[in-house]
């Protein structure tokens, strides 16, 4: 009986001891679970907030799932499923945040489609009267070994747009997958149309007015009609990135030597450097040329460069001879410190070959853009152009460059030994036998991966 008495007694004494137990972890507990549940509502509250006005993070945020695929995350909800205690509400406050900077980072993604959309080259060209040919052949050489994707920008009449559109479209799609295209009408923004039309050869000026149509462009290189890349555009492309915090331009000397160079003996204007520039190959930081003032002899504060084109050529138009290329001529004779000078090689024309030759750049690394201006293509005063220009023109862009245009341009250079030009083919054929190896190399041997187990 005492026995039992005494179990009794302790049972009642554990019972009391576990409701005690109980009821005093609940008590303590309620103000954590009231601290949670405050959390909680505080952050569907931050949430409603966000949406009704969102802040730039917030906006980040909504951008970003466009490009990751994913819903943003709710801070509230992820607090109200993953709330144990006060330490994992700490955790989870911390992984929300973590969140927040990967959600509003991916905002960063569309610069990197722009840095992408950068990459593009972007190469300007006016082509008027017959220029067709000559101008699709130019772009043609540009493609065949050029790296990046390139953006053309050719302003053209309007009865040569549509006929640009339709040869340009006929290309293989292997190679139109490798530039962009866009065709302008021939504009001038401040004085006489037809007068800046017909300054030079047709539509030449229209040059001047790049840096004003093409807003958007940072940086652009500018070829005449009649040129040919035998190496990469990206090559010459990179000379932007060897301008000083002043330059804004780069051209190569329209003479090596100042006593048969055209400027100085014969300019009635001022003109750059000793032999003065030649224009037909110009790389060009529009951005730059916009936001500068250019000094000048008619304006002692400076000019912009829309403001400067037309004063000037009202002071000089009497005095110039080659036009848009003796304005530009003109300025840079009072900015000095702008423009860049590249060598002789990436504007080769028949002056460094007529007279003997005198591009020592040329002879030692070979052209490597011809310029064959005096319109050397079309006839038979300087063969060794020619031949380089027929090739290319003639050139199926599916089929082996090797055979069916290195070789052919070597075979017909022999016609051409006893010309004037074609008596240095070295000077011709070095560089484009190094770019073809070079353009081999990188689109097919880098792209041969080996067999695992070699």
């Amino acid at each position: 009986m005492r026995i039992h008495c005494k179990v009794v007694v302790i049972a009642v004494c554990l019972g009391v001891f576990l409701l005690l137990y109980f009821l005093g972890g609940n008590a303590a507990d309620d103000p954590l679970l009231r601290e949670v549940a405050d959390e909680v509502e505080k952050g569907k509250k931050e949430e409603d907030n966000r949406k009704s006005s969102p802040s730039k993070p917030e906006l980040g945020r909504d951008v970003a799932p466009k490009f990751t695929g994913k819903a943003p995350a709710r801070v509230g909800v992820r607090l109200g499923e993953n709330l144990r205690g006060r330490k994992e509400a700490k955790a989870v406050n911390r992984g929300a945040s973590v969140n927040a900077k990967r959600s509003q980072s991916n905002v960063g993604r569309p610069a990197i489609r722009r840095s992408r959309a950068e990459q593009f080259m972007h190469l300007a060209v006016v082509a008027c009267g017959n220029r067709l040919d000559e101008t699709l052949t130019m772009v043609k050489s540009a493609l065949l070994f050029s790296l990046k994707r390139i953006k053309f920008h050719i302003f053209a009449e309007d009865p040569l747009a549509p006929q640009f559109e339709e040869r340009l479209n006929q290309w293989p799609r292997s190679v139109s997958a490798r530039f962009q295209f866009t065709i302008y009408p021939i504009t001038f923004s401040v004085g006489n149309a037809d007068e800046w039309k017909k300054l030079f050869k047709p539509c030449a000026a229209q040059r001047l007015f790049l840096p004003v149509i093409l807003k958007d462009v940072d940086s652009l290189l500018y070829v005449d009609t009649d040129v040919l890349f035998l190496r990469p555009m990206d090559d010459i492309w990179r000379f932007l990135k060897s301008f000083n915090s002043t330059q804004l331009a780069a051209m190569a000397p329209e003479h090596e030597v100042p006593k048969i160079g055209w400027y100085s003996r014969f300019a009635r204007h001022p003109f750059y450097g000793v032999t003065g520039v030649n224009s037909g190959v110009m790389l060009m930081n529009l951005t730059r040329i916009r936001s500068t003032l250019f000094k000048n002899s008619m304006i002692p504060s400076g000019l912009t460069w829309e403001d400067l084109l037309h004063p000037l050529y009202q002071k000089y138009k009497n005095h110039i001879t080659w036009g848009d290329q003796d304005l530009l001529n003109i300025i840079f004779h009072y900015n000095p410190e702008s423009l860049f000078i590249f060598p002789c090689q990436w504007n080769y024309r028949p002056d460094h070959c007529m007279y003997g030759s005198n591009c020592k750049e040329a002879e030692e690394e070979g052209v490597s853009i011809l310029h064959g201006n005096r319109g050397v293509y079309h006839d038979d005063k300087q063969p060794a152009f020619k031949v380089v220009y027929d090739t290319i023109r003639d050139f199926p862009f599916e089929d082996n460059m090797f055979e069916s245009l290195f070789y052919p341009i070597q075979t017909k250079f022999l016609d051409t030994v006893n010309t004037l030009c074609g008596r240095v083919p070295q000077v011709f054929l070095k560089q484009i036998e190094k770019t073809m190896r070079k353009v081999f190399e990188d689109r097919v041997v880098k792209h041969v991966r080996p067999h695992k187990g070699t």
